[in-house]
């Protein structure tokens, strides 16, 4: 009897870690009703919402084939815009004709003549596709070719337009430019500002040694020989095996 009563709590201990049938099949359906609930409730929101859901599906397709197009769009007007730059380039760069030789077509028999075509399709470039990087690289050539015809006045606007860029190297070169451009206006204040806004913030095309070289030279051409040598000799410091460096030196020994 004893043995039974030690055993007894055992027995009962595991019936009543038995799962019971009755209380897991209620569970079950306890389930079932919440999820068919759930459904139910997602059913009646969507059908409440169903022309706010296709009308947002439809604006979102929408925004879509507008990416896409966009994308397509501008990678066409982009390679077009380069191809004609290249185009333009070809004629800026195309060999003149040699003395006495026949006239020969698409050839150029003085290098006024080729920069006068050449500007005429670096203007319609820059008018065409302004947007894109190729219309920003055809107004610095514009402004170069309009100087070398001779419309000083075009040529500044370009090169304005041109030195704002987003594109650094581009910015520095128009802006090297146009000061070029100022000192044979006679405007050399002008065209020493834009030398120092170089040298304070060069870039790969357009270093700070060379914005201070074009700087001194404009100094040597006022009579201010101090201020020039001193630029002279930073430059010779801080590029001391380089071409401006060596320039440089060289002035320094030849004043």
């Amino acid at each position: 009897m004893r043995g039974l009563r030690r055993f007894a709590p055992v027995s009962k201990i595991i019936q009543e870690g038995q799962e019971n049938p009755v209380d897991t099949s209620t569970r079950h359906a306890l389930k079932k009703d919440k999820l068919a609930a759930a459904a139910a409730t997602s059913a009646n929101w969507i059908g409440e919402h169903k022309s706010g859901l296709l009308r947002w599906t439809i604006m979102a397709g929408a925004a879509l084939i507008l990416v896409v197009g966009l994308s397509i769009f501008c990678a066409v007007r982009s390679a077009a815009a380069n191809a004609a730059l290249g185009a333009a380039l070809d004629v800026y760069t195309s060999p003149l004709a040699l003395p006495g030789a026949p006239p020969e077509a698409g050839v150029y028999t003085t290098a006024a003549a080729r920069a006068q075509e050449a500007n005429r399709e670096f203007v319609a470039v820059a008018h065409d596709f302004g947007w894109f990087s190729a219309g920003a690289k055809a107004r610095y050539f514009a402004g170069i070719t309009y100087e070398e015809i001779g419309q000083s006045g075009s040529a500044e606007t370009e090169l304005q337009a041109a030195s704002h860029s987003w594109n650094r190297n581009l910015a520095d070169l128009a802006r090297q430019a146009l000061a070029g451009l100022y000192r044979q206006t006679s405007r050399d204040d002008e065209a020493a500002d834009l030398y120092k806004q170089i040298a304070a913030k060069p870039s790969a095309m357009v270093s700070a040694a060379v914005a201070q070289l074009d700087l001194a030279d404009l100094y040597a051409s006022e009579g201010k020989m101090d201020q020039a040598r001193d630029l002279w000799a930073k430059v010779k410091d801080a590029d001391k095996e380089g071409a401006a460096g060596q320039i440089a030196a060289e002035k320094l020994t030849a004043k």
